[in-house]
């Protein structure tokens, strides 16, 4: 169970909304949310609220209380909120503000509340099956509408926490600022419970502040200026905000010399982008994981770093590949999923990896994703996907090729980029590519792939069956199209 000593271990604790709660105070937090969930006997608590320091308070004391915490994303669709709801048996919700919970009418009545955050309560849902040992639950959707629930005992999360607080320990980090948001595994413990063990200041402000939201979904120059004013050491970033963040600099805005540490995760990231960060000044570091082993399972370290890996494996996790090059994950497992009757030994990845002779992992693509040409030819659309999220010119690519005499991309230009250089961009990939990996057409997405449009998960990744079902009936039409053009010149 959490205690002062270990998640409040020292500094000034948890910064946000404009006040800063030094760790006495965040622990008294901590305890309030505590006593309140005892007394209301909560068994297991949701949380659906924006980034803030009540909102980790509210976490923690969760943990504290003996209860089950299930992080609930807000940017999950009602209906998968729902499911969420119903499929975890959740008897009590902390929300800010409640109206979206008790609008879905499944029984939640507002019961008090704590802080900024109200409590809705309804009797505890009889018949779900938790593992033994849950004490948060954490919920992917992945590929598929329909999200899966993760479920990990305290000794997983604070493993990792631990892990990286040490591993980080030589860079000194003071100052932590949480860009994820906190639904997301990866900033709710390698970001916030790793930045407390190490007793640095963990800065929570509200996504909009960071520039999320609103019509364009996220402001990059909003949030040059947050980095500016909170001049964080550290931070996590999804791919397409570390790619933002080097076009900004790469176009001569200046970027806070405070940046020690930025860890890049939640998606392919690739050897160039990483490259560019690093030229332009931004110290990124790609890592991999995944929520079945608390979110982190490799990482590229100062001094311990190879271009093109996620890293070596962490010293708490085992790390093999199968005969077929699926990455197996053992030593940080989850408790299983929920629902589920067994718990595995190993968390199989559906990663296809491979090592180096210095034991640092390279991700070479989904297995369910590879498909196979006309041709005969597999391919992972991740390699060609990769080099083309390198451009500048592009922000997000899905390829596709099952079946068919060529491979056709879906692409989302940077905003007001002409076809013609998404055409020269698509070019330049090719000439990196074998002939049978090439992208043979590519087809302007109407809108970007997002969580909101289904096309895309929490993390952006691309949905492909999602994305194919919207253009597939395109794709022919486009092979043909460039065919003709082929011939013809």
């Amino acid at each position: 169970m959490l205690s002062r000593a270990s998640i409040l271990g020292g500094g000034c604790g948890v910064l946000g909304a404009g006040l800063c709660h030094d760790r006495d105070t965040f622990a008294d937090r901590v305890a309030a949310w505590r006593d309140a969930l005892r007394f209301r006997d909560a068994r297991v608590v949701g949380v659906l609220a924006d980034n803030s320091p009540q909102w980790l308070a509210c976490d923690l004391g969760i943990r504290a209380a003996g209860a089950v915490a299930v992080p609930l994303p807000p940017f999950f669709s009602d209906g998968q909120l729902c499911h969420v709801l119903g499929a975890a048996g959740i008897d009590l919700v902390a929300a800010a503000p409640p109206d979206r919970i008790l609008a879905l009418d499944v029984g939640f009545q507002v019961d008090g509340g704590l802080g900024d955050l109200s409590l809705l309560r309804r009797p505890p849902v009889a018949g779900i099956a938790i593992p033994p040992g849950t004490s948060k639950i954490t919920f992917t959707s992945g590929s598929t509408g329909e999200p899966k629930g993760v479920c990990l005992d305290d000794a997983a999360c604070m493993r990792l926490a631990a892990t990286l607080c040490e591993l980080l320990r030589p860079l000194g980090i003071g100052r932590h600022l949480s860009v994820l948001p906190y639904a997301t595994l990866l900033e709710n413990v390698a970001g916030a419970y790793a930045g407390l063990m190490a007793g640095a200041l963990v800065m929570a402000p509200p996504l909009a502040e960071l520039g999320f939201g609103g019509d364009s979904g996220f402001d990059p120059e909003r949030f040059l200026r947050c980095l500016h004013e909170h001049r964080p050491d550290s931070l996590i970033l999804l791919p397409e905000l570390l790619k933002g963040l080097v076009v900004m600099r790469e176009f001569g805005a200046r970027l806070p010399d405070s940046l020690t540490f930025v860890a890049v995760g939640g998606g392919k990231v690739g050897a160039g982008l990483i490259e560019r960060a690093r030229a332009a000044g931004i110290p990124a570091f790609e890592g991999y994981g995944l929520s079945e082993c608390a979110s982190v399972v490799s990482l590229n370290l100062p001094g311990a770093q190879r271009a093109g890996s996620v890293g070596r494996p962490l010293p708490h996790v085992r790390v093999r590949l199968a005969e077929d090059g699926e990455i197996l994950v053992a030593g940080s497992a989850m408790r299983g999923y929920l629902g589920a009757e067994s718990r595995a030994p190993e968390v199989a990845t559906g990663d296809i990896g491979e090592f180096d002779r210095d034991g640092f992992l390279y991700v070479r693509g989904r297995k369910k994703n590879q498909f196979v040409t006309g041709f005969g030819r597999n391919v992972n659309p991740e390699w060609p996907e990769s080099l083309l999220l390198q451009s500048p010119v592009l922000r997000q690519a899905a390829v596709f090729g099952e079946a068919m005499p060529g491979n056709v991309a879906v692409l989302v230009p940077t905003p007001g980029m002409p076809d013609a250089a998404v055409a020269q961009a698509v070019t330049q990939v090719n000439r990196e590519l074998p002939g049978y990996a090439r992208i043979h057409a590519w087809l302007r997405a109407s809108e970007p792939f997002s969580a909101a449009n289904g096309l895309a998960t929490a993390n952006g990744r691309p949905r492909r069956a999602a994305i194919e079902s919207a253009y597939g009936g395109r794709f022919g039409d486009a092979l043909g199209e460039m065919a003709c053009h082929a011939s013809q010149s």
